[in-house]
């Protein structure tokens, strides 16, 4: 079944095409990755395929009543709003339902009631506010009366998420979606997602999120939808060919043009006998040469500062905010060259280190000894403000005119910003014509230009398109210094680091030696040996295996019993207010009473279905 279909849709933005007759089309069950450049029109065409925003030309169809939950890039949020108001004021048409249901309580009016009750079964909004608790549980947002302004960003995008996915909606279109969250938030929404129910189309630059959850990818590039089934790996290849492919094209039409250019170029009188299709197909062959086929950036390599013996030697640092503990008495001394990696839950002081490192916070307690020939290059997470009225080529110049690329080597800022793939009409205009992501790469290129010789990048992944973060991660491989960083691309810190900085809580930070991949197996081996029950030393009884299943305990026996005929009773409870509330003959006090209780049937029946399944897990 076709959800959506959009139908040569275009869009342009201060007079500079993003995209020109476009068309697409979302099916039940699809689960599709949108890849574009930053600056491409990833998040404009988002917008449009979500209504909330016109195309210039074309149109997009729905299939009737679809309902479509669409999370921005940057999320709308009310600071005075607490957590579950915030969620319920999203989420307007379950609201409206809802208070639509209770006047129709207390009017009286059959008609009025039979028509809420449908559209409150339409929605399925009677259990709404279990099913928020619950969601919001699962993204780990436990104090729902906390006022939106007092959430860090990885909170106020989980509230986000919660909004578009309460509802339960028939099509999620989502705007980097793991923009702010934590390794493991990133790890239940990819298994949410997963489903076969669920339909998606989703911009992320998380490639093992893209590879997990989405069977087909759609690149936009030069204007144009291109589509690719398979994987991210599948995408890679497929793509080479096609711009190999092109290329060639590209090749044979400037040969062809340069012959008939001959022709175009003699005399008037000659050109004026030759058939008129002969010149229609010069013009045809000119367009097709002139076509860009942009390259990946290409190689950034700059030159590195000389790095001494003493790098960066750290004495017992502690640090706390009132109660919290972020960590105590951790003492490293970096080497030459290494790459390090930081993980932990959002909060957990990650960012909070680096300030300290760099100087630009002062710990609780310990020492810092930097190397005298240490230059840090800091890329925070936060970003940078920039004059939105400065050229793109001035924020350059203020660093540096040209840009010394080693011995004898140098680039000028203009020849720098294209080789970041700013191009010259680019280069010209104004910051605030930049779209996030290509701001993003503005800030990183003012870093990498100061030649450091110690990288210290908090989250630099955000907002960076997937091609940018593959040149990134190319040149981070080759960097002749020591790189820290922050992230939660998983695919990223894969790629890069050679061991991580693991916080865990209660002033711990661990130091693990692999790659993120190789701790998260290491994590689950953990978890598993911790599940298995060991038999006490004194009784030589030989261990369980993990395929045993255990028996019954008296208690466990009597709770699974109870529980059925609790069951049981709480459905016969809940099919007896279906059927009053549906009845128009019951009393408005009584049936406002009704409409309390069976939300409170709905929750416990949740509960007490899921301990009863745990339960028939177990041998009798």
């Amino acid at each position: 079944m076709n959800y959506l279909q959009a139908e040569k849709i275009s869009k342009s933005y201060r007079e500079n095409p993003l995209f020109e007759s476009l068309s697409l089309t979302v099916e039940k069950n699809q689960k599709l990755a949108l890849i574009a450049r930053n600056g491409a029109g990833k998040s404009s065409l988002l917008r449009i395929l979500a209504r909330e925003e016109e195309p210039d030309s074309g149109m997009v169809n729905t299939v009737q009543g679809l309902t479509i939950g669409y999370l921005r890039q940057d999320p709308l949020l009310y600071d005075q709003l607490e957590v579950i108001e915030q969620v319920l004021f999203s989420l307007p048409h379950l609201s409206n339902a809802i208070k639509n249901y209770e006047e129709a309580i207390y009017s009286g009016d059959p008609a009025l009631l039979e028509k809420s009750i449908l559209e409150m079964d339409r929605l399925n909004a009677w259990d709404c506010e279990s099913r928020i608790k619950e969601v919001l549980s699962k993204l780990k947002i436990g104090d729902l009366t906390q006022k939106v302004g007092e959430l860090s960003g990885g909170q106020r995008k989980r509230i986000a998420l919660a909004t578009v996915l309460v509802p339960q909606p028939d099509l999620l279109i989502l705007d980097e979606p793991t923009n702010h969250l934590d390794l493991d938030m990133i790890e239940w929404l990819e298994e949410y997602l997963g489903q076969s129910f669920i339909t998606v189309l989703m911009v992320t630059h998380d490639r093992y999120f893209l590879d997990r959850v989405c069977t087909e990818i759609l690149e936009l590039n030069d204007k144009t939808l291109y589509r690719y089934k398979g994987n991210y790996q599948v995408y890679l290849d497929k793509r080479q060919e096609r711009i190999e492919w092109d290329q060639k094209q590209a090749d044979k039409a400037g040969s062809a043009m340069k012959k008939e250019q001959e022709w175009v170029h003699r005399m008037p009188q000659a050109r004026g006998t030759k058939p008129k299709y002969r010149i229609e197909a010069f013009e045809r062959l000119r367009e097709e040469s002139k076509k860009e086929y942009q390259a990946e950036m290409g190689d950034i390599s700059l030159m590195t500062r000389r790095m001494g013996k003493k790098v960066l030697d750290l004495y017992d640092l502690s640090k706390s905010y009132d109660d919290l503990l972020l960590f105590r008495d951790f003492s490293y001394k970096f080497q030459r060259f290494e790459k390090i990696g930081m993980i932990g839950p959002n909060g957990i002081g990650k960012s909070t280190f680096l300030s300290i490192i760099t100087g630009a916070l002062q710990p609780d307690s310990g020492r810092i000894d930097v190397g005298t020939t240490i230059k840090f290059g800091i890329y925070r997470q936060e970003g940078i403000e920039f004059n939105p009225e400065d050229k793109v080529i001035d924020v350059v110049r203020k660093i540096a005119e040209e840009i010394d690329l080693g011995p004898g080597r140098s680039m000028s800022a203009s020849q720098f910003l294209e080789l970041f793939l700013f191009p010259r009409s680019v280069q010209y205009g104004q910051v605030e014509k930049l779209s996030g992501g290509e701001k993003r790469r503005l800030y990183l290129l003012t870093v990498l230009m100061t030649n450091p010789n110690f990288l210290i990048l908090d989250e630099p992944t955000n907002d960076l398109d997937i091609l940018t973060l593959n040149v990134l991660e190319d040149y981070l491989l080759r960097f002749a210094g020591s790189v820290i960083i922050v992230s939660h691309d998983r695919y990223f810190m894969d790629k890069v680091v050679d061991h991580l900085f693991v916080f865990e809580g209660g002033g711990v930070i661990r130091d693990f030696p692999g790659n993120y991949s190789i701790y998260r197996d290491h994590k689950e081996v953990e978890r598993q040996q911790a599940l298995k029950i060991a038999p006490p030393k004194e009784k030589k009884v030989k261990p369980k295996t993990e395929s045993a299943k255990r028996k019954f305990t008296y208690k466990e026996r009597v709770e699974f019993e109870t529980l059925g005929r609790e069951i049981a009773a709480l459905e016969e409870e809940k099919r007896n207010i279906e059927n009053s509330l549906s009845s128009g003959v019951t009393p408005p006090e009584e049936l406002h009473r009704m409409s309390l209780r069976i939300g409170e049937v709905i929750s416990l029946l949740d509960e007490k279905e899921l301990r009863w399944l745990e339960l028939s897990e177990v041998e009798e």
